[in-house]
């Protein structure tokens, strides 16, 4: 498997960079690859997607939080785009970025391209699920498959909205740029503004005999069936992203993405504090005192511990590696803390209460201040280490 690089350093810039320095440096680089000026050369094509992807996560505010956190696993299966999009589609995202100008934003560079740039590209929106995760899950990742009602592509008209490849012409309002100029005369002088098209909504063009099935919108209301690969160590409220898995857009436009937020089911013994596991075990006041060996719950299946003799009420064992992994996984793993309770019973027999006044009397059984306070930072020890 390919390792992804870090975005920041695709676009060279640091990570407390304004939305501005964003944009100034994914230009640079989108010029730089740009195939027009690198005519056949693969790597520049690939370092060109590269660079649109890491500018599609960074410039939007919450796949950014995301990636800064958890890295790569944070935006879930296709969380940027990369190299699943062409080039006409990278350019459907980003054309504006240039800003100015309704063609190609390339071709003032390199003397033209294939795109019309002005005409306006429908995107779907976006679908969120929840999807509800075990803490086994957590612990190892999981896939899952999920159907999701929405929007797909028309399977009659394969999503153009017209009953045949040539059911379309012009718009005749804009002739086929997708924008109007209007020219209006103001005290300062003639002002000039550019608007989306009313006529075709951008398009460039208009639909002469639309699809029955679909009433020339290109979608209809479907079901798909959409396998997530969860990685470990994700958490409650945790969102990821399945970029082009939302609703389709109309007349074969990009589609949205799926959100997917991850609800994590409570484990009936185990409680998750980050990326440790927390379990209280009780024993009693002779194991406390003379020691012994019991088993507790884990991910993966119960654990043996060993209970030293004189254990104190509030001691905790540190399993180190036995909590959860971190999404980032050169983190590690998490510790599973035991913390030991002294259970005293409520009612007792007459032989037991008058064994325990026996044993109430020896010097033993008496904690003298140095032992409480040892008592005390032997607790912290065990915490901290």
């Amino acid at each position: 498997m390919t390792t992804k690089r870090d975005f920041y350093e695709i676009l060279e810039v640091s990570k407390n960079s304004t939305p501005e320095e964003l944009k100034k440096a994914y230009r640079k680089q989108a010029i730089r690859f740009h195939p027009d000026k690198n005519p056949g050369d693969k790597e520049s094509e690939e370092k060109f997607k590269e660079a649109a992807e890491a500018y599609e996560v960074l410039s939007d505010q919450d796949k950014r939080q995301r990636y800064d956190q958890f890295g790569h696993a944070g935006l879930g299966n296709g969380g940027g785009f990369g190299g699943g999009m062409n080039m006409e589609d990278i350019f459907r995202h980003f054309g504006d970025i240039f800003g100015g100008g309704f063609d190609d934003p390339f071709s003032a560079f390199f003397g033209g391209g294939g795109r019309r740039g002005g005409r306006t590209v429908n995107r779907g929106s976006n679908l969120r699920v929840r999807v509800k995760l075990n803490l086994e899950e957590i612990a190892h990742g999981v896939e899952k498959k999920i159907k999701v009602n929405k929007y797909i592509s028309c399977t009659t008209c394969h999503g153009t909205g017209a009953k045949s490849g040539n059911a379309y012409q012009t718009c005749s309002t804009c002739k086929g740029s997708g924008h109007v100029t209007r020219v209006t005369s103001t005290f300062i002088g003639q002002m000039q503004t550019t608007s989306t098209c009313p006529h075709c909504g951008g398009e460039g063009k208009v639909i002469t005999d639309k699809c029955l099935e679909c009433i020339g919108n290109g979608i209809i209301k479907g079901e798909e069936v959409i396998t997530i690969k969860i990685p470990a160590g994700v958490g409650e409220g945790m969102q990821l992203s399945m970029s082009g898995k939302g609703n389709a857009a109309a007349r074969g436009g990009i589609a949205g993405d799926l959100l997917i937020q991850i609800e994590e089911v409570k484990h009936p013994e185990l409680v998750r504090d980050g990326n440790n596991l927390l379990y209280n075990h009780y024993i009693s006041i002779p194991e406390a005192a003379i020691g012994s060996n019991a088993e507790i719950p884990g991910i993966d299946g119960k654990i043996k511990i060993k209970i030293e003799p004189g254990t104190q009420g509030g001691r905790i064992i540190r399993l180190k590696g036995k909590g959860l992994p971190s999404v980032n996984s050169y983190e590690g793993k998490g510790d599973l803390m035991v913390t030991l309770h002294v259970w005293t019973p409520k009612t007792l027999s007459k032989e037991e209460r008058a064994l325990l006044e026996k044993l109430a009397k020896s010097d033993n059984f008496q904690p003298s201040p140095s032992e409480k306070e040892k008592g005390f930072f032997s607790r912290m020890k065990d915490i901290f280490e």
